[in-house]
Order: C-alpha cells, then structure tokens, then sequence
C-alpha cells in the first residue's frame, strides 16, 4: 500500500509563510510526477505545483513567485513552501502522486489565511 500523509498546515496571517511536508510510505523515485493539489469550500481540486523526475516544474499562475515545491527522491518527500500568502489561498491541500498505471492522494491539510 501507498500512504501519502501531509503535514504543516494551519492558521496564519495574509503575508505570512507557511511549509506543507509530504511523506510518501514507498519510494517516490517511480512516481512521474509529484504534486500539491488544493480545494477550497464549493471549488474544484486545482493544481498548485508540481516537480517531475526530469526536475521540470510546474506552478499555477496565481502562486508563481510565491510558492515553492521541494521533491526529495532520496527522503520521499515533497514539500511546498508557501510565501506572501493571502486570503485566496486557503483551502485543504492535497499531495498527489503520480505513476503510469497508479495515482495516490494525500488525506489532506487544511490552509487557512485570515486577512
């Protein structure tokens, strides 16, 4: 079985700094892509950020500049450091990893940013 089990989420501050973690149970060197999701109350599950085994790297344009995704193969683990957050940005967060055959989820983080 694979587990994925997020971390670091919470209440802050609009322009605070917030670390998400990601700690998969298996090895994550096999996963095409690792990914944060997020879905705010009565809003689809978007695409935050992503990182591939080829380092190449995706951000959704409302958090370029702002956010950041680690991918550690050697730690399983990917982590989102998100900077200058703002009231937009609160909703729970979901680690998602990505195989050919398989795809995982996270059980979720809840990100809350008051203005």
């Amino acid at each position: 079985q694979v587990q994925l089990v997020e971390s670091g989420g919470g209440l802050v501050q609009a322009g605070g700094s917030l670390r998400l973690s990601c700690a998969a149970s298996v090895s994550i060197s096999s996963f095409n892509a690792m990914a944060w999701y997020r879905q705010a109350p009565g809003k689809q599950r978007e695409l935050v950020a992503s990182k591939t085994n080829g380092d190449n790297t995706y951000y959704k344009d409302s958090v370029k500049g702002r956010f950041t995704i680690f991918r550690d193969n050697a730690k399983n683990t990917v982590d989102l450091q998100m900077n200058s957050l703002k009231p937009e940005d609160t909703a729970v967060y979901y680690c998602n990893a990505d195989h050919p055959v398989y795809e995982y989820w996270g059980q979720g983080t809840q990100v809350t940013v008051s203005s």
